[in-house]
């Protein structure tokens, strides 16, 4: 079974990496075949009828194509949930400058709004493009993108801090409730 997959051209060399290890590492690990034109941008993906395989294949070479590094696009492997949500800005950052402002707010100073983001609901966070990548748990996930939603509309980054806060607060209050 093949199945294609279009990443931008300058996430190419991330995908084969330097001497192509980074190609073979994950053909190895996913048990799949890699076929990469660099000039249009397409990665072929061929599995010996291995549908899981072609999914996670696939989500890992989006994540990589989103931003990620190969490193962190390989999170998708370790639980059968984790999930990859890729967030479209154009919509509500239509002009270069808003698209600029957005992006902005999302990754904060030094990095720190998006780094908070992270850590408080467990996932990782790509900005690229115009796309906003998440990996995670598919509650983490949620969690992750509302805030992230929060912040494209305008939201204090103290607000989605809080909102975060209250998510961590109640998803462990779940967990004290489910053992007693």
């Amino acid at each position: 079974m093949t199945q294609e997959v279009k990443i931008p051209n300058d996430r190419i060399g991330v995908i084969i990496g330097k001497h192509g290890n980074t190609r073979k590492h994950l053909e190895k690990l996913l048990g799949v075949t890699l076929e990469i034109d660099s000039r249009d941008g397409l990665v072929s993906i061929e599995t010996e009828e291995d549908a899981l395989a072609e999914i996670r294949s696939m989500e890992i070479i989006k994540a990589i194509g989103r931003g990620f590094s190969p490193g962190r696009a390989q999170r998708l492997l370790e639980d059968d949930e984790m999930i990859l949500d890729l967030i479209d800005i154009s919509d509500d950052a239509d002009t270069p400058q808003k698209m600029s402002r957005v992006r902005g707010r999302i990754i904060g100073r030094d990095g720190k709004a998006r780094e908070q983001i992270e850590n408080m609901t467990g996932t990782y966070i790509s900005v690229y493009g115009k796309t906003i990548g998440i990996i995670g748990l598919p509650d983490q996930v949620n969690d992750a993108h509302t805030a992230v939603l929060m912040l494209i509309r305008g939201s204090d980054h103290s607000n989605v801090f809080n909102f975060l806060d209250r998510k961590k607060k109640e998803a462990k209050m779940n967990v004290i409730s489910y053992y007693y």
